[in-house]
C-alpha cells in the first residue's frame, strides 16, 4: 500500500470505500505508524462503518 502524505490523504479519503480505508489503516499500523495519520484514518473508518451499520439497522426495522 502506498504511503500517503497529509495532503494526498485528505484529497482521496472522502472518495475511498470502507474497505479501502480499513486497508490503509491496517497498512499504516504495520508500517509507518504515524499518529496523526492513524487517527484520521480511524476517524474516517468509524464514520463509514457507523453509516453502514445504521443502514443495516434501518433495513431490519422496515422488514416485516
Amino acid at each position: 500500500m502506498e504511503r500517503y502524505s497529509w495532503r494526498a490523504l485528505n484529497k482521496h479519503l472522502a472518495l475511498m470505500t470502507e474497505e479501502q480505508v480499513l486497508a490503509l489503516l491496517e497498512s499504516e499500523r504495520e508500517g509507518s505508524r504515524r499518529v496523526s495519520i492513524l487517527e484520521r484514518l480511524h476517524q474516517r473508518y468509524t464514520m463509514l462503518r457507523a453509516e453502514r451499520e445504521r443502514l443495516e439497522i434501518m433495513k431490519e426495522a422496515k422488514a416485516p
